[in-house]
């Protein structure tokens, strides 16, 4: 047998046993959902913070918004960020289209353990969620990253440079602020900066067309912002009327 036969056949049999390459599949938005699990986030504003994801992403007017867009379906990764080495995937990436997958998505949420409790890198945070696109099984022309917090950036790289390389790329920011009922004893400035946290989020977090930042008054306020939020980041997938 030649030489040039058999690397032929080498080379046929690697491709019989490589797997079929699938097309990712089209939706109407990759979102990652970015919240900060920080050590100013006590256990109860936790709790009240997963059970408001986990609701509003199985909102009826949520699932409506979705159903509205070309595909009728969005993907979402749920992720945990903290300090400067402290970034976690709860929920992989997953197609939501409609209330089973939406509540599935809750359920899972709600029985995952809470990942970490250290300083606020609002800047890791972001590096992590422009990461995670590049893993997605779905395709869109939309991306989008939700950050939720109720501080200022105390770790790692500035803000605003992670901000600028995530907009390079295309990728849209969207804040939730969660307002403080009263400044952190040992550091009142970090949950109340001057001018306030929505403003802190506006000059230093979010950018990218149409991007905007909602606040909840508290933690309990917060499940009614997040569905807000969801309804206005889905709503620029539909259709051009």
């Amino acid at each position: 047998m030649s030489r040039l036969l058999r690397c032929a056949i080498v080379l046929i049999a690697v491709s019989m046993a490589l797997p079929t390459a699938r097309a990712a599949e089209p939706v109407d938005l990759l979102l990652v959902l970015a919240a900060d699990v920080s050590r100013s986030i006590d256990a109860k504003k936790f709790e009240l913070q997963r059970d408001g994801y986990a609701a509003a992403v199985a909102n009826p007017r949520v699932l409506d918004a979705i159903r509205s867009g070309r595909n009728g379906r969005i993907a979402v990764l749920f992720a945990e960020w903290s300090g400067l080495d402290n970034q976690k995937v709860v929920i992989d990436w997953m197609l939501i289209d409609g209330l089973k997958a939406a509540q599935e998505f809750g359920t899972r949420l709600l029985e995952s353990t809470r990942s970490f409790a250290d300083r606020t890198s609002i800047s890791g945070g972001i590096d992590f969620s422009v990461a995670q696109f590049a893993r997605a099984p779905f395709t869109s022309e939309r991306r989008t990253i939700d950050v939720s917090g109720d501080g200022t950036n105390n770790a790692g790289r500035d803000v605003g440079a992670a901000r600028d390389d995530a907009l390079a790329l295309g990728i849209t920011i969207n804040g939730l602020v969660i307002l403080s009922e009263a400044p952190l004893p040992w550091n009142p400035e970090h949950t109340n900066p001057p001018g306030g946290l929505a403003n802190y989020y506006r000059n230093n977090v979010v950018g990218g067309p149409g991007a905007f930042v909602l606040q909840a008054k508290d933690f309990n306020s917060f499940g009614e912002a997040i569905i807000k939020k969801l309804i206005a980041e889905i709503a620029d997938a539909r259709p051009a009327r």
